[in-house]
């Protein structure tokens, strides 16, 4: 690995994550908030930029990187984000543990959502105001962005585009890496904005239909509320939020293709459909669910059913009801959900419906293979056949991701108080999702749980949402090797 090329531009990614702490102080000083909590901001800025600048200045040079050292550019990018993201909160007294605040910090990055914080009204705007944006850094990169800004990168910035971007493949909207990934965040960026006038005209106030719009667009789901999205009572919001999560777990480029006179490709793309199916399937089957549990009205149950299931899917997180009270059968689907997530190139989380649409298809064709052991089937996906290739990373994602999860289920038994609170915590942090089941549940959080679990979560989070092989990777021997 390129070891200087490597940690200058680590050194950049932390330059852009102090200049946005200094900026969120001015947010502070806006609310007229203590000297205390606007001087956390600060510090915590200048710590971060002076840091980046003595790197920078250390590892100056000619950037050229490999594919190894754009996994190395990703990894160490994300870890030096979440230390120095972390700072404000323990300078302002607002969580006590260091390791707790990386643990928020990390969740905020990744857009996990999965919070040691309680009684959230009391928690000052401008920490509020970081936390939220460190979901929308994160949903579609912070180095995605560095690529977007920095043209000197040239080559090196499609290894970190390959690295940090979600899924199987990587789409390119046009040659240049540094164009598509401008457009990807101006698509982004655009939708975010559209959010939060929305949210405004429904009600919130400037500062809530922000945070609540970096949360959506980035599928986060950190609140300015304990309750969640559920505070607001409104089902105008809750139907703004539903319908720009859906926009969130799509593949992005999608959109941009729509923007620009081709709408007709969402209902083109496989993974488009089987996502719209899927989701319309579950909302119905929660719907009618809870509603013969007699969780309420048939349009209370609707209006629940749709925002849990979209937001569990895109791995959002927020909330409108305590879902951990719905039948096991609800609860079961949910988990099942969790697993996998939104759309590959979107901003969420899980296995990706493009994987689990692959393996189901794999699946079939073995089955006939079985019956036929001489015949010939190719898989198609829209039409195109799929590499063997790429069919065996999938299946060894799989495999990995199941095995993590098995683990690191057994480890936090050691951790939590029962299996169903274990297990879930693993795939909500695995999966980017935030809220599980039981002490993790959807009015609950994550502040019961050890330093030492917390680290272990932290580490899981940071493991799914760079899709496993890019932190994985750091761990063979191979990979230090020049």
């Amino acid at each position: 690995m390129n070891k200087r090329a490597v940690f200058h531009l680590v050194a950049y990614m932390t330059l852009v994550i102090g200049v946005a702490m200094i900026a969120c102080a001015g947010i502070s000083m806006a609310y007229h908030e203590p000297l205390k909590v606007q001087l956390s901001l600060v510090y915590s800025g200048l710590i971060a930029a002076v840091c980046a600048g003595v790197v920078g200045v250390l590892t100056h040079g000619d950037i050229n990187l490999s594919r190894r050292d754009g996994f190395g550019v990703v990894t160490f990018g994300w870890i030096s984000a979440t230390i120095f993201g972390s700072l404000p909160y323990v300078f302002s007294g607002v969580i006590d543990h260091p390791v707790s605040a990386m643990f928020e910090t990390m969740s905020g990055f990744t857009t996990t959502g999965a919070s040691v914080m309680s009684d959230l009204e009391a928690i000052p705007r401008g920490i509020h105001f970081w936390r939220a944006l460190t979901h929308w850094f994160g949903g579609m990169g912070v180095l995605v962005l560095c690529v977007a800004i920095l043209p000197f990168l040239g080559v090196g910035g499609m290894q970190i585009y390959r690295a940090e971007m979600p899924g199987p493949s990587k789409d390119r909207l046009t040659p240049r890496i540094a164009t598509t990934a401008k457009l990807l965040w101006g698509v982004y960026a655009l939708l975010t904005m559209v959010e939060v006038l929305c949210l405004k005209v429904a009600g919130m106030d400037w500062f809530d239909s922000f945070c609540h719009a970096f949360g959506t667009m980035a599928t986060g789901g950190f609140s300015t509320r304990s309750a969640s999205v559920g505070a607001y009572d409104s089902a105008v919001v809750d139907t703004i939020i539903t319908v720009f999560m859906f926009l969130a777990g799509i593949n992005f480029s999608l959109h941009y293709h729509a923007l620009t006179g081709k709408p007709q490709r969402y209902f083109q793309d496989p993974e488009f459909r089987f996502y719209a199916i899927f989701l319309s399937c579950a909302t119905l089957f929660l719907t009618f669910n809870i509603w013969h549990a007699d969780w309420g009205p048939l349009t209370r149950c609707f209006r629940d059913s749709a925002f849990t299931a979209t937001s569990i899917i895109t791995t959002t997180g927020f909330c409108t009801a305590d879902f951990d009270q719905w039948p096991n059968a609800s609860r079961l689907l949910l988990v099942v959900m969790m697993f996998i997530g939104g759309c590959a190139g979107s901003t969420g989380g899980g296995m990706k419906i493009v994987r689990v649409f692959i393996m189901f298809k794999k699946m079939v064709r073995e089955m006939k293979l079985f019956m036929r052991p001489s015949s010939v089937i190719q898989m198609k996906l829209g039409g195109k056949p799929v590499e063997q290739e790429i069919i065996s990373h999938i299946a060894a994602f799989f495999a990995i991701f199941v095995l993590i999860f098995a683990v690191g289920s057994f480890i936090m038994t050691f951790f939590t108080p029962d299996l169903e609170t274990a297990a879930t915590s693993v795939v909500a942090t695995l999966g980017n999702i935030g809220p599980g089941l039981n002490a993790v549940g959807a009015t609950q959080n994550y502040s019961a749980i050890s330093p030492l679990g917390q680290a272990i979560l932290t580490f899981f989070m940071l493991l799914g949402r760079l899709e496993l092989y890019t932190v994985l990777i750091l761990f063979l021997p191979s990979f230090w090797k020049k």
